[in-house]
């Protein structure tokens, strides 16, 4: 009887069990868990090591709010530095020495004219909350209720917000063409169709037959990053800027993605030289926590005591978090580095276009970078562009995970694979997402839009709809320990990035081999 008995079987790894939990528990309205089956448990720069051991490039950073990459150095000291002082971690909208050095490190990356003249709302936790914000003020300081937004925006998930953004169906908020070279709504793209757009916005605005009353304000993305990575010419932005002064017409530029050094000036607009009348701030400024502003002229500071309020608008892990971040950034010219960097990998990522039919375009500004994919096989339009391929891109997105990469699909149909690394992602660490990136393109169009195998953890993971396995390409690397200084593994890539040091006095690079470490406990400029 013993020798017919079968084995009792192992139990299912911890981690699928986590994500089983999740698929029963959380609400249906849950995103990247569904496209991203992992469980971090440890990060450090642009590395993340899942419960499973596995080890991934992170080219999501939070959706850009990691500019610094995962618990840099300055991060955790200056929020161990709250932490030890006793100071209080809730105190509502009260001064205190932590929010003053936020604000003033704040102020000092600020357009002049925007500084010296500027006033400050903190809000609640999220970019959509300073969103809001920023709505209420205008409606407040003009006395008059429309909005003009843009089509293809993303502001946030807050109902105002919502109501901004594409495909809302709220239609007191007036939408304008946004220029989009790729897919021009005039069909001519370039400097030709950003100029047609801005000619339009005018004659709406002007034309006392066109239904629309004279908004409140207008809110633009310098790049669309949820709206699939495009950036607006900086000479439709000036538009924008006289179009709205010669009105009126409060401006109001939502960097809660672009802003810290993204897009390769600290703050997008300063690409153009436009200043706006309200900048909306949220994402990078609180170092990986949530901290929500919007800074504004002053002249629309017309707000009663208590006309804005939040509980949560006072967090002091936050500020100290985000002072040093901002600091950081700021004083090792990681803008200049993002916009350089950036510009190498866009070169690359043409090269990889022109192997591929399937990359209809290539686009983006600094760190923040997009391919749109397309159906190669289908006719283009008269301006060139092909029909939008999300099949194949989220199919490129699950093979990037097979290989160690995380990346975000974005775009008005999903069909834009985005690359959002921190700023100070190095060298080698770019060439071995893009690596990574190019062995997971050709695979998904090998296999064909949609063909992909699963990449979930093994087994039913219910609602989630995730199954499949996990490291297919076997490209897992080891993970070393992690402790205080940063990981000190034995191999794989990019284990630690300028200002992260670990305890060794080599890291390895893509290959294995042992590279000088780039950073100093106070870290330099990579």
């Amino acid at each position: 009887m013993a020798l017919t008995q079968p084995l009792p079987m192992a139990p299912p790894p911890a981690h699928e069990g986590i994500l089983r939990r999740q698929s029963l528990r959380e609400s249906a309205a849950r995103t990247y868990a569904r496209s991203l089956p992992i469980v971090p448990v440890r990060a450090r720069g642009l590395t993340i090591e899942g419960a499973d051991g596995r080890r991934y490039l992170d080219c999501l950073s939070g959706a850009g709010t990691l500019a610094l990459g995962h618990n840099h150095p300055v991060v955790l000291e200056a929020i161990r530095s709250v932490l030890d002082s006793g100071a209080p971690l809730h105190v509502l909208d009260l001064a205190t020495p932590v929010k003053d050095a936020f604000v003033t490190e704040l102020f000092a990356t600020l357009p002049p004219e925007l500084a010296d003249h500027g006033r400050i709302q903190f809000c609640g936790p999220a970019g959509t909350d300073a969103v809001e914000a920023a709505f209420k003020l205008v409606r407040t300081a003009t006395g008059r209720n429309g909005l003009a937004a843009f089509t293809g925006a993303y502001h946030g998930m807050t109902a105002g917000a919502l109501a901004a953004s594409g495909g809302a169906q709220d239609t007191s908020v007036t939408r304008l063409p946004y220029p989009y070279a790729y897919r021009c709504p005039f069909g001519t793209g370039g400097e030709q169709g950003a100029e047609l757009a801005a000619r339009w916005t005018a004659n709406v605005l002007d034309d006392d037959k066109s239904g629309v009353a004279r908004p409140a304000g207008m809110i633009l993305e310098p790049v669309q990053g949820e709206g699939g990575v495009i950036p607006a010419p900086d000479s439709w932005l000036r538009r924008m800027r006289e179009i709205t002064a010669a009105r009126g017409i409060p401006l109001i530029v939502d960097e809660v993605q672009t802003g810290v050094g993204r897009t390769g000036a600290f703050w997008a607009v300063g690409h153009s030289g436009v200043v706006p009348d309200v900048l909306v701030l949220s994402k990078a400024i609180g170092g990986s926590l949530p901290l929500a502003v919007i800074v504004y002229r002053e002249e629309l500071d017309a707000w009663r005591p208590g006309a804005h309020a939040g509980t949560f608008r006072g967090n002091q892990l936050a500020m100290a978090a985000g002072a040093a971040t901002l600091a950081y950034v700021r004083e090792n010219d990681l803008a200049r580095r993002a916009g350089e960097l950036g510009a190498r990998m866009t070169s690359r990522l043409d090269a990889l276009a022109a192997e591929h039919g399937c990359v209809g375009d290539v686009r983006g500004r600094g760190l923040m970078l997009g391919l749109e994919l397309v159906d190669p096989d289908t006719a283009p339009d008269p301006s060139g562009a092909r029909p939008a391929a999300p099949a194949l891109a989220a199919a490129v997105q699950r093979e990037c995970l097979d290989r160690g990469l995380i990346v975000e699909l974005g775009g008005r149909h999903g069909s834009v694979v985005r690359l959002l690394p921190p700023l100070t992602i190095t060298d080698e660490q770019a060439d071995a997402v893009l690596d990574r990136l190019a062995d997971a393109l050709a695979a998904g169009a090998r296999s064909g839009a949609g063909g992909a195998s699963g990449v979930g953890v093994s087994g039913s993971v219910g609602g989630a709809g995730v199954s499949g396995t996990v490291g297919a390409s076997g490209n897992a690397e080891s993970f070393g320990a992690v402790g205080d200084a940063g990981f000190a593994g034995a191999a794989g890539v990019g284990v630690v990035g300028p200002g992260q040091v670990g305890s060794a006095e080599s890291a390895p690079d893509g290959e294995g081999r042992a590279v000088p470490r780039q950073g100093s406990s106070s870290g330099v400029t990579p």
